[in-house]
């Protein structure tokens, strides 16, 4: 107990995921602990989702704060900022920070977030080469973001794409490396992935996908990406964005169970009943996080629980993800793909018009969407799955949206949707053709 009879909450980790269970547990208990925030970064917590408006001008680093200092002050929070933490020791319950000094803890929370991976080629360790994931890396990449500079962006995943049009909008020329065909391959099928990249190309960014970055050359500083094929991609900056993976390193040396992520159980503690993690550290029923909506649910049942709240249990919610660059909507909502044959797909596509919406449809209720160019309707599908709705009194008509879906029948005029129905690879594929008046 610290001196003033409260118990004392060590949090490791100054991150959006931290933060935002200790907001959830100060609207709960507001005193019912000490508490004392340690974070690596000099920094208070900012909203790391919007570094990609920063690299692109759209906002100032001041402008993505969270929890501006005073804000721990007000609340009485000890805040060690640009210190990390060291080590755990789980028996004397104290944790040793990178400068030698030692904070106790009556409950600790783990909010260590990831690392971003890099690709196992040479080159990697130039100092013009960097990651994209904190405030550092877009100092870095904005120092670097002259007019007639050349950057190489590799990986065409969120993080990539967003790096590449913030370097775009800067006046850089930009190429971007991808090892599959088509881009955010993990968030969207391929029909979109497709019109996702026109959409890019004729922005101005350049791609190789289906390319494989074998080396990083150069003599001092990075000069030039080398592809798998020998094409040379000249470059005055790089940026990595392959992937991230959680950061166990802290826990796995105090013991904790550990695989991929921290293993957590639905109460959100580790395998030490008084230790917690949220975000992108964790794994929870073998599953990892990266994206805000289940971690802001993890925060939820976190807070709760370390205020005393025994009820709270996590359930995962439909993971859902959009991107971030002006003028182009995506989004995208569990499933991809139809499993079997006992899935549907209900598909609006119009390449030339760049609309594109797909549900995947189980035992007629929504378990996936992939949406590009409209997006409005993204909130009310993930609504109908986290609700595991019936759809099917108004399936013939969901692709075009909640309004007209939710009108009734007999108000629906004929003529504005063709159903066609065919077989491919097993699976039954419902489209919609779009019937212009």
């Amino acid at each position: 107990m610290s001196s003033g009879g409260r118990a004392r909450l060590v949090v490791v980790g100054n991150g959006m995921a931290g933060m935002r269970t200790v907001e959830e547990l100060l609207a709960r208990a507001p005193d019912r602990f000490d508490i004392v925030v340690i974070g690596a970064e000099p920094h208070p917590n900012y909203n790391r989702i919007l570094l990609s408006a920063v690299l692109a001008g759209d906002k100032t680093l001041g402008e993505i704060v969270v929890n501006p200092r005073s804000w721990y002050e007000e609340r009485a929070i000890r805040l060690v900022a640009g210190t990390a933490a060291a080590a755990i020791d789980r028996r004397a319950r104290r944790v040793t920070l990178a400068d030698g000094s030692a904070v106790a803890y009556d409950k600790l929370l783990l909010a260590t977030g990831s690392k971003p991976l890099a690709p196992a080629i040479p080159g990697v360790g130039f100092a013009n080469v960097r990651a994209f994931r904190d405030i550092a890396d877009v100092e870095a990449l904005i120092a670097a973001a002259h007019g007639d500079a050349r950057a190489v962006v590799i990986g065409g995943g969120l993080l990539g794409l967003e790096a590449a049009w913030g370097l775009k909008r800067r006046g850089l020329s930009v190429a971007l490396v991808h090892l599959m065909p088509t881009l955010m391959e993990r968030q969207l099928d391929a029909a979109a992935g497709v019109l996702l990249l026109h959409s890019l190309d004729d922005r101005g960014i350049e791609f190789f996908v289906n390319s494989q970055a074998e080396e990083i050359v150069g003599t001092s500083c990075a000069e030039a990406v080398v592809l798998a094929d020998g094409r040379r991609l000249p470059a005055d900056l790089v940026v990595l964005a392959i992937g991230i993976r959680p950061n166990v390193e802290l826990a796995r040396t105090a013991a904790l169970d550990v695989n991929r992520g921290i293993l957590v159980g639905d109460d959100m503690a580790t395998s030490d009943p008084d230790i917690y993690a949220v975000g992108e550290c964790i794994e929870h029923n073998g599953t990892v996080f990266g994206l805000v909506a289940p971690i802001w649910d993890q925060a939820r049942v976190c807070g709760a629980r370390l205020a005393g709240d025994e009820a709270e249990v996590y359930v995962p919610p439909p993971v859902f993800t959009s991107l971030k660059i002006t003028g182009i909507d995506v989004f995208s909502a569990g499933t991809l793909a139809a499993a079997d044959g006992a899935d549907e797909e209900i598909t609006l596509h119009d390449a030339s018009g760049g609309l594109y919406k797909k549900l995947i449809l189980r035992n007629d209720r929504v378990v996936g969407s992939v949406l590009f160019g409209s997006i409005a309707d993204g909130p009310w599908y993930v609504q109908l799955m986290r609700d595991r709705t019936d759809v099917s009194s108004f399936r013939d008509r969901i692709v075009f949206g909640r309004p007209l879906a939710e009108q009734a029948c007999a108000d629906a005029e004929p003529g504005d949707a063709t159903p066609v129905v065919a077989s491919a690879a097993g699976a039954a594929v419902v489209g919609l053709r779009w019937q212009a008046a």
